[in-house]
């Protein structure tokens, strides 16, 4: 499963499934695919998830010994640039 979050004026972000619902959870919202959130409600998701980002950053989010780990805040960079962009324009962030 990928989820792709969505906005007016930002590209779309597409995750994989996991590391897509961890975000959201880390957001404050449910696992639920599709979702959104409401412009009015974005500066609080993005807050939320930058927080629980620097207290969870320091789990390896691979299984494969010959891969090099990817840290979820990097995973979530295009995420958190994302929605800085639907803070500054008022914009909803929906994802499916």
């Amino acid at each position: 499963m990928l989820v792709t979050f969505t906005t007016k004026y930002h590209a779309d972000i597409t995750m994989f499934g996991d590391i897509g619902v961890s975000m959201l959870k880390m957001m404050g919202h449910s696992a639920t695919v599709p979702g959104a959130i409401l412009a009015a409600d974005v500066t609080v998701a993005l807050e939320k998830l930058q927080t629980a980002l620097s207290n969870n950053d320091s789990m390896p989010q691979n299984n494969y010994d010959d891969e090099p780990t990817i840290s979820l805040s990097h995973r979530a960079l295009p995420l958190i640039e994302l929605l800085g962009t639907a803070v500054k324009e008022g914009s909803d962030v929906m994802w499916k």
